[in-house]
């Protein structure tokens, strides 16, 4: 009953913070628009027309209403690159996000419970990785891997389990030290079982706050690798290739450069304010 009533009443709590409100829309947005892109799109993004090249936005004079947003120098339909550009987003987002949500909580579960040699071990792995300039770093490993988006996500995740590792190891020194877990000890509870059937339930609300913050991140690496040509083909619309794009021809399409920073700096806003939404209903020290 107890624990029904603490869910009810984080639910409450998320219903009425407008951070977790406005950071819910503009992420389901993201989703619904990633998933449902053949049928919002209205032109095909990748079909060209050079009869059509650099339009302006529909209500700008000259502009046409079958391209709202007009079209770049190939006479591609921006909106629907735009369009088709979440989705490569929200793929990375979720994709490389989780899967280095998984490998650093888990080494930072390992590492701050059974402490040692292990959390010597992880400890200096995390100071190591952490020393190199991590843009830098996952332009080299998706350089190294080759072009694609499986070596965007592998770069994303070889960077950033450091960043789970280390708060997640943080936080599992501090729960173990505890009185429930001194409790889990006494009636004989085997120490891999008490991690994770024990401690692991009380730092995985901050897990998935750190989850939520580093989609963001995920998204503003991905659109860096598209920057410099080392994600998916370049005829695949993504929003780092379209600022590339807009970039070259900033005089005379600003409106191509301008339109896919605003969708990832909307996006990377989304997850932060879903982040610090769900830190402040589930962190105790944020409710005070």
């Amino acid at each position: 009953m107890a624990e029904a009533a603490g869910v009810s009443e984080a639910r409450r709590r998320l219903a009425v913070d407008p951070r977790a409100i406005a950071g819910g829309v503009i992420v389901g947005a993201l989703f619904f628009v990633a998933l449902a892109a053949p049928l919002l799109a209205p032109h095909d993004p990748l079909a060209q027309d050079l009869l059509y090249t650099q339009l302006p936005p529909s209500w700008r004079p000259g502009g046409d209403p079958a391209f709202l947003f007009g079209t770049d120098s190939l006479g591609r339909d921006i909106l629907s690159r735009l369009i088709y550009g979440a989705r490569i987003a929200a793929f990375v987002a979720i994709v490389a996000a989780s899967l280095a949500c998984l490998a650093g909580s888990l080494l930072g579960l390992v590492a701050g419970y059974f402490r040692g040699a292990i959390d010597m071990i992880v400890s200096r792995l995390i100071d190591i990785w952490m020393s190199f300039p991590p843009v830098l770093l996952s332009i080299v490993l998706a350089a190294a891997v080759g072009a694609g988006l499986g070596s965007v996500v592998l770069a994303i995740v070889v960077i950033d389990w450091t960043r789970f590792a280390r708060v997640v190891r943080a936080e599992t020194q501090l729960q173990r030290q505890l009185d429930y877990v001194a409790a889990a000890r006494v009636v004989g509870m085997r120490r891999g079982r008490t991690l994770f059937a024990e401690v692991l339930p009380n730092v995985l609300p901050l897990i998935v706050t750190l989850l939520t913050v580093e989609m963001g991140i995920a998204v503003i690496v991905e659109a860096i690798l598209s920057f410099v040509g080392l994600s998916v083909s370049t005829d695949m619309p993504t929003w780092g290739g379209m600022i590339a794009e807009g970039r070259q021809a900033i005089y005379q399409v600003p409106w191509l450069l301008a339109l896919p920073i605003g969708c990832i700096v909307v996006t990377v806003l989304g997850f932060n304010l879903l982040g610090d939404g769900l830190r402040a209903t589930f962190d105790p020290v944020q409710r005070r």
